[in-house]
């Protein structure tokens, strides 16, 4: 008789937590005790649980795992990009899981110059992330961020690229991506306080360690700070920036030591954004304008009282972003959840769109460094058409494919269909839903299929490829995008429709998408799957509690679903930067509400869908402790024989495992539990 795995018990501990008069039972509270050895304990006792209950799945993983890096090159490189003189590009080496940095000047000649090798800095940890790579103006000094835990807590780091030597300046605790004054010589970066804001930017002259100088505070603990340079190299740019508002400085890139100015001081809800171009700053800004106008100014004035308008605000038009070049204005627009690209000539202002064929698709914009070129350079995929980098000639009117993503193992887009069809949500708005299946699939209710939802932040979610859903599609499962409101696909009302005291949208958005798709015989309840990532953690956990029938699994990566408490906690990092997203609970109106839909706070004596859920230890953005407390609840609560499942990566962050491939065996393991609850093993 096969002997009876029990999933871990959590102790409860009963802990009283008051606010408002109004007191909340946290049993769990007691596991956001990182040091406590029983913590940790527990969190092991449940990996141990998973290996064991998925055990019989072990070869199905494999299988899974091996399909997904089998679709991918093992020796690649990335196209390159020309700026000062050198063409930049990574690649990566078979066997190898991380990026190495090259340079050359001249593409015709066979010899690189190797930047850096991350692999090299590996040493015994494992865990590695490298980002803001910048060469100095002069072309000798490589400056990196580096994280070795996952907490996104980077030490700045300086190469010697004539001599190949690391030097020894080094610089803690900062966001990790260094900006160059002209001189070559000096660095502005930002440092993070005790909840990892970033909150002061310094100023690091090369050789000197110990007197780095202050040059901005960010007190407002609503806000953060960053360090960038103009497309021009002529301005150094200081921005504070909050969830509605922000304010920019700026000082000559050739006076590092001179004094800052500020462009416009922050008012609430009032956003802009500053590129520059020859003698003025173009700014994208929300004044009078929810979807943003385009305005200039000159640099000597730049308050508002100084803008001019370049482009008006228009209603069905969302005005993402502008990029600069001698001859042309290239602005990134959005129009009925699909991104648009606009090319204005500054000399005739003539002006056209680019076109692209497919019905839904997704774009963005990797190094346009150059400023005297008439290409612009940008990534188009949908979810039929791998990603395929675009030269696009801005004078012949012209695209030139530069590379295409191979995917190997003989993918054929043709092979499969991509839809769009929209649901009816509780309030009569129209909600858009992107999905690709195998072709040949019958529209009879039985299908699989598997939901992906986020509405956060006015991060906008695409219908873009992955090459890892392919396990699923060729298994007859059907993947689909819900977009939601609280994103920003359909303008900024959307992303203001799905925020604050507008939240419960987002999950009303998510619940009438699966509706539809039922009702539309793609599948049914039974076959029916969700997943979502961080603040779509959330989602999932609201909509588990809300429509637990509707779904037969869901999974749940890194879910920020104790939101109350976090909020709460002005200690945690990131929290009173996100007042203006979630609400301060401090205040009873939004204490009320988010305490209606708190995910961890609304679990019930209830049956619930089979789930998996992660999380990772050094997590900075969701404390590993909201989705361990929120499984040891359900565990307590639910009256289901469904499994739940939780997986703590115990050397990881938000982000979850940083090699190239080792961050799919997540994805596998969630394929597997997935296709676990189907009863389908090949």
């Amino acid at each position: 008789m096969e002997k009876e795995i029990r999933a871990p018990k959590a102790e409860k501990i009963k802990k009283e937590l008051i606010t408002h008069s109004h007191v909340r039972i946290d049993n769990y509270y007691w596991l956001n005790e990182k040091e406590n050895p029983r913590v940790i304990e527990y969190i092991k006792a449940e990996n141990d649980y998973l290996n064991k209950k998925l055990m019989h799945t072990e070869t199905l993983r494999k299988k899974i795992y091996d399909e997904i890096v089998g679709r991918i090159k093992k020796e690649d490189k990335s196209v390159p990009y020309f700026y000062n003189g050198y063409y930049y590009y990574h690649l990566y080496e078979a066997g190898k899981e991380y990026p190495v940095y090259c340079r050359q000047k001249d593409l015709k000649d066979t010899h690189k110059e190797i930047l850096l090798d991350v692999n090299e800095l590996l040493n015994d940890q494992s865990f590695i992330n490298v980002v803001g790579l910048q060469v100095s103006p002069d072309n000798k000094i490589l400056a990196f961020g580096m994280d070795i835990v996952g907490r996104r807590q980077y030490s700045i780091h300086f190469k010697d690229l004539v001599t190949n030597n690391i030097l020894q300046d080094k610089i803690e605790n900062t966001t990790g991506n260094p900006v160059w004054a002209n001189d070559s010589k000096t660095i502005f970066y930002s440092k993070k306080d005790s909840t990892l804001r970033p909150y002061k930017i310094f100023k690091h002259r090369l050789g000197d360690y110990e007197n780095d100088e202050e040059i901005f505070h960010e007190t407002d603990e609503t806000f953060g700070v960053y360090v960038s340079k103009t497309k021009s190299n002529k301005y150094i740019l200081i921005g504070s920036y909050s969830t509605l508002s922000t304010e920019f400085r700026f000082l000559d890139a050739n006076k590092p030591d001179d004094s800052l100015t500020i462009i416009q001081p922050r008012e609430k809800k009032l956003e802009y954004y500053v590129s520059h171009y020859e003698d003025s700053f173009y700014i994208n800004t929300n004044l009078n304008a929810k979807n943003f106008r385009l305005v200039k100014t000159c640099i000597k004035n730049p308050g508002k009282e100084n803008w001019s308008e370049v482009i008006p605000h228009r209603k069905d038009v969302l005005l993402e972003g502008i990029d600069t070049f001698k001859n042309y204005l290239v602005v990134q627009e959005r129009k009925n959840g699909l991104k648009l690209l606009r090319i204005i000539n500054w000399i005739d202002n003539s002006e056209y769109y680019v076109d692209f064929e497919e019905e839904a698709y997704s774009l963005y914009f990797p190094a346009n460094p150059e400023y005297i070129t008439d290409n612009f350079r940008f990534v188009y995929n949908s979810l039929t058409t791998p990603n395929s980098t675009y030269d696009f000639d801005m004078k012949l009117k012209k695209k030139i494919l530069l590379k295409q993503e191979e995917v190997l193992g003989g993918y054929n887009p043709q092979n499969y269909v991509s839809e769009r069809l929209y649901a009816v949500s509780h309030d009569g708005v129209k909600i858009p839903i992107s999905i690709v299946y195998k072709k040949g699939l019958k529209k009879n209710g039985r299908n699989p299929l598997l939901l992906y939802g986020y509405g956060a932040y006015g991060i906008s979610n695409d219908a873009n490829f992955n090459s890892i859903r392919i396990s699923l599609l060729d298994r007859g499962i059907i993947f689909g995008i819900a977009h939601i409101r609280g994103g920003q696909e359909m303008g900024r009302e959307w992303y203001e429709n799905g925020r604050l005291l507008n939240k419960k949208n987002t999950f009303n958005d998510f619940i009438c998408s699966a509706e539809k798709l039922i009702d539309e015989n793609y599948t049914n309840p039974d076959k029916l799957f969700a997943i979502g990532v961080s603040a779509g953690g959330l989602l999932m956990g609201a909509v588990a509690n809300m429509r637990p029938e509707l779904f037969k699994g869901i999974i749940a990566s890194v879910p920020f679903v104790d939101i109350l408490t976090t909020m709460l906690n002005e200690k945690i990092p990131l929290t009173t930067f996100e007042y203006d997203e979630w609400g301060n609970p401090n205040i009873k109106e939004y204490y009320d509400y988010m305490l209606s839909y708190s995910p961890y706070d609304n679990v019930e004596e209830k049956k619930y869908p089979a789930m998996l859920v992660s999380t990772a230890l050094y997590d900075s953005q969701v404390q590993y402790w909201e989705p361990a407390k929120w499984v040891a609840k359900l565990r307590d609560k639910k009256i289901d024989d469904n499994i739940l499942l939780l997986y703590t990566n115990l050397s990881a962050g938000h982000g979850g495992a940083s090699g190239r491939f080792e961050r799919y065996k997540l994805s596998a393991l969630e394929y597997a539990f997935m296709l676990d609850q189907l009863k389908i093993y090949d």
